[in-house]
């Protein structure tokens, strides 16, 4: 029977079978839904929308943060005209129609990162007064994503007067001033304060992240304001709602989680970021060590800014380990790495010139220029990118690299009969034998912050013998219209004959023979069915030594419309 719970006047009725339902909430290690089932979230972050963030907006310097670009905007088209187009951005940007694509796709959640300033209207005063129509502008995504089954996580991603000192936090004087501020601190506890009151009762609302990537190293002189000020956010939140759970970010780009040495309140998430580095277990290690000693569930709150090749191991990474994880960001422009694009409008490069220095665009054309952008910002105008989000969830047809076998450990994920000594700095604790495929480097490089494919030296392969073996788990979609499908291999046979073994879900679906001495792609012959959900497919080398680069699992569909069908 379904259950019904009355949300902000209106009846809601909320029927049983899907996993985002009801109040969210640690249990353990684990985070479970309102029915008790544990749960773990797939998202995506909504930046630069209430806080623009001028690398989106292909920006140099002197248009990286908020107030730089709203200056910019109102030296070009006089302070009326810039209202009228923060208003149409700040509607805009985000819509119901993202909100449906991002549910369409898959993911099960959204964080939704606030400036501060976008919510104050007036912080003189004894008593804080806030923006209602920029507050109505978060209803409405609530209220889209309850409708559309999405979690909502609010994040605090630009506190009154910076918590990092830098542009992410819209800082004015590139310091941390909440810090340095008292008044700033009283400001931040109203605001979550006003927040949570606003949402006790919102079960779509999944928790609440109080600040964002607090104290890069270079303040680390101020980390130990840090605990006692969430300790105080807390108690204000829980003065009036005692439902969502806490969400607590570590210092220096919320990796360091030195500062978490109190667990202070029973329904806690501790959060982390990962960008440009290596997608193997050992990079993680601190946080899972954490979670075994605070028994919380912990979430990988940001990460993304990369290639689709890295998308493919560390989301797996995240999965294996069983950590909720949120990819940045849905949208920016002219890119390829994120599920949406934002095309850039004609004369775009004026603004850019204008803000480095250069000649200062017309007013009627900087007013051309951005009522373009404005229009491109929509979803509908968009680019849609839909091999991003396949690469997160690793459906077909990514193409997985053969290094981001499974992370859940010998036995499980790899089978090897020697053990490596030597190591490039990757997956050490396995010891398989992971190298690269040509060049002279000796350690890795995942640094590709704007989706650059991996340069030929930077290419890593794994090598089996005979009997060894690697896992790698995929998603079929629930919407795939496929339900046969082929793999294609890229390996290399150094004793120019190897053959590899084929197994889908335990069992053996073929074998793909490796000859001669150079690299090649290869194909399964063999079709086989999937249904949706998730799979589990094993190579094992046979015969001979083999080296593996990358494999791709392929609809039969898409091979018959691009006209391969051998």
């Amino acid at each position: 029977m379904p259950s019904i719970r009355v949300e902000r006047g209106n009846l809601i009725v909320i029927t049983g079978g899907h996993e985002v339902t009801g109040f969210l909430k640690a249990k353990g290690k684990k985070l479970i839904n309102g029915e008790g089932q544990e749960i773990l979230l797939r998202g995506v972050g909504f930046g630069s929308w209430m806080l623009p963030e001028g690398y989106m907006w292909l920006f140099p310097d002197q248009g990286d943060r908020p107030r730089r670009i709203e200056q910019m905007v109102k030296d070009l088209i006089g302070e009326e005209k810039a209202e009228q187009f923060w208003e149409i951005y700040y509607n805009r940007y985000t819509s119901e129609s993202d909100i449906r694509q991002i549910a369409a796709d898959g993911y099960n959640s959204v964080r939704v990162p606030i400036l501060a300033r976008f919510l104050i209207e007036d912080s003189e005063g004894e008593v804080v007064r806030y923006n209602q129509a920029h507050l109505k502008i978060m209803d409405n995504v609530i209220d889209w994503c309850r409708e559309h089954r999405l979690y909502v996580i609010l994040d605090l991603h630009g506190a009154t007067g910076g918590q990092t000192g830098t542009n992410i936090d819209d800082s004015e004087f590139d310091k941390p001033e909440l810090f340095t501020n008292e008044r700033n601190q009283e400001i931040t506890v109203a605001l979550w304060r006003m927040l949570a009151e606003r949402y006790k009762d919102e079960w779509i609302v999944a928790g609440y992240d109080l600040l964002n990537e607090p104290l890069p190293e270079w303040f680390s002189a101020y980390n130990d304001q840090v605990m006692p000020l969430y300790k105080r956010i807390t108690k204000a939140i829980r003065e009036v709602d005692v439902h969502h759970m806490i969400i607590l970010e570590g210092v220096h780009w919320a990796t360091d989680w030195s500062i978490f040495n109190e667990k202070f309140d029973d329904n806690l998430m501790l959060q982390f970021h990962k960008y440009w580095n290596n997608p193997d277990t050992e990079s993680i290690q601190i946080y899972l060590d954490k979670r075994e000693e605070w028994n919380v569930p912990i979430f990988m709150g940001e990460g993304g800014e990369n290639n689709k090749e890295w998308y493919a191991g560390a989301f797996r990474l995240f999965e294996d380990h069983d950590i909720s994880w949120n990819f940045w960001t849905w949208k920016k422009m002219d890119k390829a790495n994120s599920p949406c694009t934002v095309i850039k409008p004609t004369g775009w490069q004026q603004l850019i010139d204008y803000l480095e220095g250069g000649v200062k665009p017309d007013e009627a054309s900087a007013e051309h220029i951005l009522w373009e952008y404005l229009h491109n910002i929509s979803f509908e105008q968009c680019l849609y990118q839909k091999e991003v989000t396949d690469s997160l969830f690793r459906r077909p047809s990514t193409r997985i690299p053969a290094i981001f076998y499974g992370y859940k450990g010998e036995g499980i994920s790899y089978g090897t009969k020697y053990r490596m000594v030597e190591n490039i700095g990757f997956r050490i604790n396995d010891r398989t034998d992971i190298r690269f495929i040509e060049g002279s480097r000796t350690t890795p490089n995942f640094q590709h912050g704007k989706g650059e494919s991996w340069q030929a030296d930077e290419r890593l392969c794994v090598q089996l013998t005979p009997e060894d073996w690697l896992a790698y788990e995929f998603t079929v979609c629930h919407a795939s219209k496929a339900s046969l499908y082929k793999v294609d291999l890229r390996a290399f046979a150094p004793n120019e004959r190897a053959q590899i073994a084929v197994s889908v879900d335990d069992k053996v679906i073929g074998m793909v023979e490796v000859a001669g001495n150079s690299w090649s792609t290869l194909r399964l012959n063999d079709e086989f069915q999937l249904s949706p959900g998730l799979h589990r497919l094993v190579l094992t080398s046979m015969v001979n030594i083999v080296r593996m680069d990358w494999l791709e699992v392929i609809p039969v569909n898409e091979l018959n419309l691009d006209g391969n069908n051998d």
